[in-house]
């Protein structure tokens, strides 16, 4: 594969290229010598607490004001896209089913049945069906973005990498925190936890909740209704108890539950001009003309709860995870995003309910791992994935169709690393994984046969890391991953067969930088990447058929790198920045998808006239994203004065498979700001902010197989927040 070969030798240059500055920037006199320095980040990206500079991974590691501003507007899951490097996210399903992508590598499928690439993982436990994906963020400490294939310690459906996020845990001292806003359309959003010892030196506690609210706030103008649709009401809750019986035994427990009720995703038919990607006069941001008068309702409730157990055998640490998660609820769109006179031509109008019921989903982990300082590190384990729901589609014109899913796998795994002396330390993992998936239908007018599909795989990783300084380091690794096989029913409920994908491999190869250069004033790490995945899935969405069609491609190919920053230019004033490239493309001359009823389609059709997708990006992999934020403040008596800005930047992102002169987004950006005073000493800040601040309206999707109809952002919301600890 010359092309990846002449990749990979380039990615060597770059990095030869980063390592020397990052050295010559470590020698060179500390002109900038203050005491402030660039804090440390403790991550869990290999299931132990390390320095996030001493692991041989690509990790962006998200907490601090950064995270409390980007939900001070109430904005769900979504929010978290390209806010760090090769991370980006969507959904045409609302607030319920966000799709993952990382380095390029996604899925596009809007069934609630979709299998992703990207695991979602919250205190340990990986939530995998897209609805529990969308589990809301509240209370958090931090978030993990790990880059590339995790298949050793995380299993299957991680060849793009894993979105992990770690709640503040119930201590010993009583602490607390809550964060209040008020903004924009009625927006109010409280998010907050408190807790300490129930009894001191056995147990404690921490409660946590969430309550997020705005009013509807687009009118639908064909049934003339004001303040129709846009609003929701998100309410969850979570209690952790801490038991400690032992110096060597914890338990620690975990109940949580969620309640939303909303708006789904809104459509908008015919905002795209035949051969423009721009919005045009149809689109208005506050105005939909539905013949749907239930206005996209959106409506789901779950529940869970998990138990982390750990045992200290003095010199190894025994882990057990069981957890369990519970959710129903459902979503109606009105998917031709107009009525019977417009806007514009919309050959036949679509609406369609689309649930999940009775999914339950249990997972069992036990791991043993080393806790002793010598250079030998290891753990093994094994682990069990359980799960069952309901899925059905209504798409009114017939009776509904419920198809019933379930996913049964385990596997084993073990990992070990070892310092060969102070600067040279090695790591591999192996893991072993059984999938096995089952599809029938329960109910509907069309009697499909049952479909299942199975699969084992050996996946594994090698890693090396050199440290060539104190603060400067290099590593490289090398890392295989394994999604299992998938079926996609969808089409049942509309007269189709349903649809299955082979598993598909991933080959990963990157280096990367780690270093704190200036005297710890400025953090630089960077990795550049190269992957093939053998047989990757695709989802052929939409097209003039309007099928949901799972597809495996010969195989794809992908480079690019991403790069981390932090400065602290001066003690009040700390700049961060991030920026990924990722060129993707498909790898099969034959492969040929549906394209869309109404568009300019810029690939060969075939005779048939199909697509040849060959050579195209993957769908939803932007060309590039950039980040940055900035801080400054001004003491003044007991705190501060400060103003907070951070923006993002997309590059060229292809919406399907195939490509067209409107369904691309490109150089689209969005900025948020926030200006305040913090008092220091009473651990609180008050402060006016500002999100989407340029009021943007970017696509961020679009359905194909009608008229040309997209959905966009949020709205610029503009508010007060008040934040305390205590």
């Amino acid at each position: 594969m010359p092309k990846l070969n002449s990749s990979l030798r380039h990615a060597l240059t770059v990095s030869c290229g980063l390592t020397a500055l990052a050295s010559a920037m470590a020698i060179a006199p500390a002109a900038f010598a203050q005491d402030t320095k660039v804090g440390e980040i403790i991550i869990t990206a290999q299931k132990r607490a390390e320095n996030l500079q001493d692991v041989p991974v690509s990790v962006a590691a998200i907490g601090g004001e950064k995270l409390q501003s980007t939900f001070a507007a109430g904005e769900d899951i979504l929010a978290l896209s390209a806010k760090a490097p090769g991370l980006y996210a969507e959904s045409s399903n609302g607030r319920a089913a966000p799709r993952f992508y990382i380095r390029g590598l996604g899925n596009a499928d809007f069934d609630l049945a979709a299998s992703q690439p990207v695991s979602v993982i919250q205190d340990d436990v990986v939530l995998e069906n897209v609805v529990l994906k969308s589990s809301p963020l509240y209370d958090l400490d931090h978030v993990e973005v790990l880059r590339g294939p995790q298949g050793t310690l995380f299993g299957r459906n991680t060849t793009a990498g894993i979105v992990k996020f770690d709640t503040i845990k119930p201590t010993e001292e009583m602490k607390g925190r809550a964060t209040a806003t008020y903004g924009s359309y009625n927006t109010i959003t409280f998010d907050g936890g408190v807790g300490g010892a129930l009894v001191e030196g056995k147990v404690a506690a921490r409660a946590s909740v969430l309550i997020q609210h705005r009013d509807n706030w687009i009118d639908n103008t064909y049934t003339k209704k004001n303040d129709a649709l846009g609003g929701f009401d998100e309410r969850a809750g979570r209690l952790q108890v801490l038991f400690t019986p032992t110096d060597k035994l914890s338990a620690l427990f975990n109940v949580h539950a969620r309640d939303l009720d909303g708006t789904a995703a809104v459509f908008r038919a015919n905002v795209l001009t035949k051969g423009s990607n721009k919005l045009n006069s149809n689109y208005e941001r506050d105005k939909v003309a539905y013949d749907n008068t239930a206005n996209n309702p959106q409506k789901y409730k779950g529940y869970g709860g998990s138990a982390n157990i750990q045992y200290d055998f003095d010199g190894a640490k025994l882990t057990s995870i069981t957890a369990y998660e519970n959710t129903h609820g459902s979503s109606l769109g009105d998917i031709d995003g107009g009525n019977p006179t417009g806007p514009g031509f919309i050959p036949f109008q679509s609406n369609t309910r689309d649930g999940i019921k009775n999914l339950f989903q249990w997972t069992q982990e036990v791991r043993l791992a080393s806790d002793t300082d010598g250079p030998l590190k290891w753990q093994v384990g094994g682990f069990y994935f359980d799960t069952k729901y309901d899925i059905r589609t209504d798409p009114f014109y017939i009776p509904a169709t419920t198809l019933r899913q379930k996913n049964k796998a385990w596997a084993v795994f073990g990992q070990a690393s070892y310092a060969v002396n102070d600067q040279l330390s090695l790591t591999g993992g192996l893991r072993y994984t059984d999938d096995d998936k089952d599809m029938n239908v329960v109910s509907g007018p069309n009697k499909a046969p049952s479909v299942s599909v199975s699969d084992t795989h050996v996946s594994w990783d090698l890693s090396a890391f050199y440290k060539l300084q104190e603060d400067v380091s290099v590593y490289a690794k090398v890392a295989s991953g394994f999604r299992g096989p998938s079926i996609q029913g969808r089409d049942i409920a509309f007269g189709s067969p349903a649809s299955t994908a082979k598993s598909e491999t991933i080959m990963s190869y990157e280096v990367g930088l780690k270093s704190e250069l200036f005297d710890r004033r400025v953090r630089l790490n960077g990795a550049i990447f190269t992957y093939t995945i053998d047989d990757p899935q695709f989802s052929a969405v939409g097209g003039g058929s309007n099928s949901n069609r799972l597809i495996n491609a010969k195989k794809g190919e992908a480079y690019g790198l991403e790069l981390d920053g932090e400065f602290v230019v001066t003690p009040n004033f700390v700049v961060t920045a991030g920026y990924s490239y990722a060129h993707t493309k498909i790898k099969d001359s034959s492969l040929a998808v549906a394209p869309c009823a109404a568009c300019t389609v810029t690939d060969p059709l075939t005779a048939g006239g199909l697509a040849l997708v060959n050579g195209n990006p993957f769908p939803n992999a932007p060309k590039y994203t950039f980040d940055v934020t900035a801080r400054y403040s001004y003491p003044i008596a007991s705190g501060e004065l400060f103003a907070y800005t951070d923006w993002k930047v997309q590059g060229y992102t292809n919406i399907f498979l195939y490509q067209s002169k409107e369904f691309y987004t490109k150089g689209d950006f969005e900025g948020g700001l926030k200006l305040g005073y913090a008092n220091k000493e009473g651990g609180w800040e008050v402060a006016a902010f500002a999100r989407n601040i340029t009021n943007e309206s970017n696509i961020k999707g679009a359905i194909d197989f009608n008229n040309l109809t997209a959905f966009v952002n949020e709205p610029r919301v503009v508010g007060v927040s008040i934040d305390a600890h205590f």
